[in-house]
């Protein structure tokens, strides 16, 4: 059973950072691509970064610079930190999977929920 529990997440102000885990069980973690994506209340969910099994990263255009993906294929674990917060960043984050450039597991975990805000 494919299970992701994300944490880390929290308020904070603007300018401040965070860092954010998401654990993975029931899958190959090392084959596996995984990624960020986030909600924000009234939008669809959005990829913010990933990382393919080769460690490739990618960034979509609005946290370039300031955010960084990593994974740890040893403890099945992938992480966002975030750093230079900003109130659009307000969200809540999850994580997913994909093997090589197929389409993202449907599959959800709970998230972690993330508020920047003075």
């Amino acid at each position: 059973q494919v299970q992701f529990v994300e944490s880390g997440g929290g308020l904070v102000q603007p300018g401040g950072s965070l860092r954010l885990s998401c654990a993975a069980s029931g899958i190959i973690f090392s084959g596996y691509g995984m990624g960020w994506f986030r909600q924000a209340p009234g939008k669809q969910r959005e990829l913010v970064a990933s990382i393919g099994s080769d460690g490739i990263t990618s960034y979509r255009d609005f946290v370039k610079g300031r955010f960084t993906i990593s994974r740890d294929n040893a403890k099945n674990t992938v992480y966002l930190q975030m750093n230079i917060l900003k109130p659009e960043d307000t969200a809540v984050y999850y994580c997913n999977a994909r093997v090589a450039a197929s389409i993202w597991l449907d599959f959800w975990g709970q998230g972690t929920q993330v508020t920047v805000s003075s």
